[in-house]
């Protein structure tokens, strides 16, 4: 099949879904153009900053919710069972369930005064929901804070011309912040001032790579009796195990790895109009270029999708339901986006006629992100020179990896504006790193703000109100999962990841419901990810069972409870409403 016609008649579909689906959605939430939002009524210079033009909240909100999840995850689906079930999933799961949940987790706030959706649990469901939904969210947020900062030490290190460009633009962002908020300059003028400088930066890393000075050593860490000494030795890095001797570390990956977290905290409690706006706002025309670069190369190339439509029903990795909807992850929904929705855009949104834009479309946009990332794997690798190509991303301890392989895909379609592949490649690369760091610092702040509400209103604890003690806490934490057990947690993540979608959309349903809306809409899409995401932690927590891994097991086993509990007390929260309601007519 021609990979021009297949891209086009799925973008073609999310437009047209963006175009009629949205005005549906909008009206379930009421919705006001002239509304004041919580950023114009309530600013206090930190949190609510109203954006000075919904593209710079635009960007901020993309650049959250993107990353690399949408590549990786309908890359990898497409290895286990096949471009058509991962390309229609991708579109109908982002029009009809992605950016449903994501508009209308970012209407909910709206209307509650910028509050998150764990906050709205509470309101809507009970005090034991938001105690038992917002620890484990907010858990869960430390985990992401903690992979993305060892994802981002890891690249810094093994490419260092990236280096230079990764935090230029931290100091590139506070100017355009000052720029846009405090000289009032022109927002195009302090775009094209702050591209520019970012393209410096990019020139600059290139010729510059910055290597720190002890990759030949590790560092050793002991654990006895709460005891912890520091050895350094050199040799190759080597895996261990956190509660013994011997879990070894790089001693760059280590640093950066302090680095990013030490940026974290102060991302996480500056203004976010001087840092984190601007810095998502430059970093999107990053993508902005790579998915126009992607796009015109795939019309010079109009390469023929030679990948098989169907690899299979059943793998290893479990059946095509759930397990195709729980890998894909972001390139369809993703509860991630509720919590960036209802955590930090609404408490930016300077007028609610921008939410439909920002709120369904950034969805949309990641969709076709993904629609790309899926044309580049079956149409622009090389399919008749060898092997199924994507078969080499399921083998353990291969080079290959989803981003490499996205990258030698998107520099075969690209090789008419690049002329050399391995440009277009590290083009590829360049872009989809740009996404770790932004993810980072919004993941912090998120979990911040979800702390604050859980610990420092929601249970008393007076000085975890305070947003220095209540970051510092979560980089704490967050630094000793990336130097320590993150990569025994991070499989249930992705199930754990769904599983907030189906209780984000359980929640809106709630709302909607006691406010005599159709519920419809968000009702189908919270049960099919309540009971897709339940299949696939029975099938992972057998799996983990039978391999031995007791601890994944009893995780799996944990979040099952969640949703148990969740759906009880929403259930309860109805009946209670009902009878209420009956005894009052």
């Amino acid at each position: 099949m021609n990979s021009l016609v297949l891209a086009a008649l799925s973008c073609g579909a999310l437009y047209v879904g963006y175009l009629t689906y949205t005005r549906l959605i909008a009206r379930l939430w009421d919705f006001q153009p002239n509304r004041p939002t919580p950023a114009v009524e309530s600013p206090d210079g930190v949190d609510y900053v109203p954006a000075q033009h919904w593209t710079v909240l635009f960007g901020h909100h993309f650049a959250s919710i993107a990353g690399v999840a949408p590549v990786v995850g309908p890359v990898l689906a497409c290895a286990l069972w096949g471009w058509l079930p991962t390309l229609l999933w991708v579109v109908i799961g982002a029009i009809f369930f992605g950016a449903v949940h994501d508009f209308s987790s970012l209407m909910a706030s709206l209307r509650a005064g910028g509050r998150s959706i764990a906050d709205l649990a509470e309101a809507h469901l009970g005090h034991r929901v938001r105690i038992v939904f917002g620890g484990f969210l907010w858990l869960t947020l430390i985990l992401v804070v903690a992979v993305f900062a060892r994802f981002g030490a890891m690249t810094l290190n093994n490419e260092p011309r990236v280096v230079i460009p990764t935090f230029g633009v931290i100091v590139v962002a506070v100017l355009v912040g000052i720029m846009m908020y405090r000289w009032r300059l022109p927002q195009w003028l302090a775009t094209a001032l702050g591209l520019l400088m970012l393209g410096g930066l990019i020139v600059a890393g290139f010729n510059l790579p910055i290597k720190l000075p002890w990759a030949d050593y590790n560092v050793v860490f002991n654990v006895h009796m709460g005891y912890v000494g520091i050895d350094t030795a050199q040799g190759p890095a080597s895996g261990g195990d956190w509660l013994n001797a011997g879990l070894v570390q790089n001693a760059n990956v280590l640093a950066w790895t302090v680095i990013l977290l030490a940026y974290a905290y102060c991302a996480s409690i500056t203004p976010v109009n001087l840092l984190l706006q601007p810095r998502d706002y430059l970093s999107t025309f990053v993508l902005y270029i790579g998915l126009l670069l992607g796009y015109v190369g795939l019309v010079l190339t109009r390469p023929a999708v030679e990948a098989p439509p169907i690899v299979g029903i059943a793998t290893a990795q479990g059946h095509l339901w759930p397990m195709l909807f729980v890998v894909v992850a972001c390139g369809a929904i993703s509860g991630f986006h509720s919590l960036v929705a209802s955590g930090t855009t609404a408490k930016q949104l300077a007028r609610e006629s921008d939410a439909p834009r920002i709120g369904y479309g950034a969805m949309v946009l990641e969709a076709a992100l993904a629609v790309l990332a899926i044309i580049a794997v079956t149409a622009g690798l090389r399919w008749n020179s060898g092997p199924n190509p994507l078969t080499a991303v399921l083998q353990k301890d291969n080079a290959a990896s989803p981003i490499v392989l996205f990258a030698n895909g998107f520099a075969v379609l690209t090789e008419p504006i690049f002329r050399d592949p391995a440009l277009g490649a590290l083009v590829a690369i360049t872009v989809l790193k740009t996404f770790i760091m932004t993810t980072l610092d919004s993941a912090t702040r998120i979990t911040r703000y979800i702390g604050e509400e859980l610990f420092g209103e929601g249970l008393g604890i007076t000085f975890l109100r305070n947003r220095f003690a209540a970051t510092l806490i979560i980089v704490v934490l967050a630094l000793y999962l990336a130097i320590g057990p993150w990569q025994s947690i991070w499989p249930v993540f992705g199930s754990a990841n769904q599983l907030i979608a189906a209780l984000a959309l359980l929640v809106l349903t709630v709302i909607l419901w006691r406010r005599g809306k159709p519920i419809i809409y968000t009702l189908i899409p919270f049960v099919f990810m309540l009971v897709t995401t339940v299949g696939a932690l029975v099938f992972n927590g057998w799996s983990f069972v039978k391999g031995g891994k007791i601890g994944l097991a009893a995780i799996s086993a944990a979040l099952l409870v969640l949703a148990v509990l969740m759906v009880f007390d929403s259930l309860v929260a109805v009946l209670r409403e009902r009878r209420r309601a009956e005894s009052k007519g």
